[in-house]
């Protein structure tokens, strides 16, 4: 029997937690934070905290939607010398600990590497696809053309100033699900959730059947919970990369972390719409 394709894969994380009567939990992490090896740790503490999913973020020196704590994460990184190799093996680490992944990169490091070697590369690290933040459907042939001929799914972005025909555009283009931004702006917690987040998914699904995850600005679990009785997932990287960030030292981090995820797990499992 031939082995699900990586699309189908990642439609499958939604499909599971719909069958349970919840949201899914996506967490971000940087690759190489706070170090290669403590950053395989954080990857294995998530996977057994319940995340159900991973966005693997891809260092980079101009990161336009990153907020002051993943930008001060991604510095980290990159100033110790977090390449794509370390991404790719940050995805084989999630995969190897039964966490699917998937990657979160600016478009400027993938096409330096080159969108065909990329997809070949990550499909074979067990990734199932590619978030793409500042790329558009219409300037993506490249990564669209390689992610297909790898079977992995491309995930483009909407928010509240998206009009219907864009929403409708990357509803068409996306696979396995539509990321939501829920607020215009940069990431990072926020003490309540966008007031936009509920009405901008209503209008995505008005133009796709995709599952729609919302992310910026969650914190907590009661968070979670809010936006999962309306949405099908929900986004989580500031507030984990800055447990591991202001934690004093590797275990306090990776405990700080694992308590994060469980409150987040918590929160999706209990406070699920439909």
């Amino acid at each position: 029997m031939t082995a699900p394709v990586a699309t189908d894969r990642l439609a499958s994380v939604f499909a599971t937690a719909r069958e349970q009567g919840r949201g899914a939990l996506v967490g971000y992490l940087p690759a190489g934070f706070p170090t290669a090896a403590g950053g395989m740790d954080a990857v294995r503490v998530l996977a057994d905290c319940g995340v159900d999913l991973l966005e693997v973020g891809v260092p980079y020196s101009d990161p336009l939607m990153d907020g002051p704590v993943i930008q001060a994460a991604v510095d980290r990184a990159l100033a110790q010398g977090t390449g794509t190799r370390d991404v790719l093996a940050t995805v084989e680490a999630a995969t190897a600990a039964g966490l699917p992944a998937v990657v979160m990169s600016y478009w400027n490091p993938i096409e330096k590497y080159g969108p065909a070697r990329f997809a070949r590369d990550l499909a074979a690290a067990g990734g199932l696809g590619m978030i793409t933040p500042d790329l558009i459907p219409e300037e993506a042939g490249a990564w669209l053309a390689a992610a297909d001929d790898e079977g992995l799914a491309p995930v483009f972005l909407v928010a509240p100033a998206s009009t219907a025909a864009r929403i409708r555009q990357v509803g068409q283009v996306n696979r396995g699900f539509v990321y939501a931004a829920s607020t215009m702006g940069v990431t990072g917690t926020r003490a309540a959730v966008a007031s936009t987040a509920a009405e901008l998914v209503a209008r995505v699904r008005e133009q796709t059947d995709l599952p729609v995850a919302v992310g910026l600005g969650v914190s907590d679990g009661r968070q979670a919970a809010e936006v999962t009785a309306y949405a099908d997932g929900v986004i989580v990287g500031s507030a984990l990369v800055r447990a591991l960030a202001e934690a004093n030292g590797r275990t306090a981090g990776l405990a700080a972390l694992g308590a994060l995820a469980r409150d987040l797990a918590a929160g999706v499992r209990g406070g699920a719409g439909a």
